[in-house]
């Protein structure tokens, strides 16, 4: 093997194994990775202190409830971005999969999933047949099935919202309980768990870090990486037409015009949970800790706004957004340039 192979191995390796660390190396690592963690503790107590009813069933489960989607679609990028690519189209799917999922509710729920999914399922397909057989950047791939599926979604609904069914038990699927627990959260946190299994415990998750890490390298190590990419793109469809499926029985309509910035908030959520845009590092718990933080970060606005020291339109919610994403990606820039340095 050439010394230029062995170094593309090496670095693969290193995207597996990771390097030896100092004590001060790991406080720096922890930081970047699990500082979402402690950000999220701290925003609970804060709620706790100044809000009535903050820590109550009501609000717990109205949060997990409405949040569930937004985490579908993070876990799917999670694994787009851990390879080195993006996915700019899982907004504009989740809508697509909540007209289709509407328009077949009045035939039973598990139809209406199946047409939500296999939507999703679909736009993933492309996303990954285009990127891994014809050579095409994800950025350029995901934003041409985002207007595409965005333009389905209008075809199919009229540009006006699709009623869902109410006699099929469709709407039980995104408003129902289970064990006293929102289904949605349930359909979430099974999400999250096999992912976080997928990614510590199997050849495909550890495909998937060293793809990132270094895709030449992989692919001259004899990993599936075409194999790999190809799946994480139509997970990451299948995983968004799920959470249209949500969408439209959550609130009784399929919405062709949602979705937009859904793809942001995954991509922030991710990024927030220290998984780094470049590929090659990242944790799904941690991204469940970034979703739960961005979604607590709206809640407490929202609790602010009941009691009259501030009033914060939406649009505003969405400045707020963007800057604290801003502000997170400078801090880990800084904790992984001195982390680096050491």
């Amino acid at each position: 093997m050439s010394k230029s192979l062995q170094v593309a191995a090496g670095e693969a390796l290193g995207a597996l194994s990771g390097p030896p660390q100092s004590a001060q190396r790991k406080k720096l690592h922890f930081l970047r990775t699990q500082g979402v963690l402690v950000a999220l503790i701290l925003l609970l107590i804060f709620g706790a202190c100044r809000y009535d009813n903050f820590l109550g069933a009501y609000n717990v489960l109205t949060l997990l409830r409405y949040n569930t989607m937004f985490g579908l679609i993070a876990v799917g990028m999670a694994f787009v971005i851990m390879t080195g690519g993006i996915d700019l189209s899982v907004g504009t799917t989740a809508a697509l999969a909540s007209v289709i999922s509407a328009t077949l509710s009045p035939h039973g729920i598990w139809l209406g999933l199946a047409g939500g999914v296999g939507a999703g399922l679909v736009i993933g397909l492309v996303n990954g047949l285009a990127i891994t057989r014809l050579k095409i950047l994800p950025f350029i791939v995901t934003l041409c099935t985002f207007l595409a599926a965005h333009g389905l979604a209008l075809l199919f609904a009229g540009n006006q919202s699709v009623s869902v069914s109410w006699d099929s038990g469709f709407t039980d699927f995104g408003q129902g309980d289970f064990l006293g627990f929102p289904i949605p959260a349930w359909i979430g946190g099974l999400a999250f768990i096999g992912g976080s299994i997928a990614l510590n415990f199997s050849g495909f998750g550890r495909t998937v870090l060293a793809i990132g890490g270094n895709e030449e390298a992989a692919r001259l190590m004899g990993l599936p990486v075409e194999r790999v990419k190809f799946f994480v793109y139509v997970l990451s469809g299948a995983l968004a037409g799920v959470a249209g499926v949500i969408l439209a029985s959550q609130f009784g309509a399929g919405q062709p015009n949602e979705g937009n910035g859904w793809e942001l908030f995954a991509i922030a959520a991710v990024v927030v949970g220290g998984t780094r845009l470049t590929g090659g590092e990242g944790s799904i718990g941690a991204t469940l800790s970034g979703v739960l933080l961005l979604g607590l970060i709206f809640n407490i606005l929202n609790f602010e706004n009941g009691k009259g020291v501030i009033s914060l339109s939406a649009y505003w919610q969405s400045v707020i957004r963007g800057v604290f994403l801003l502000i997170v990606v400078i801090l880990q820039a800084r904790l992984a340039r001195k982390e680096k340095e050491l």
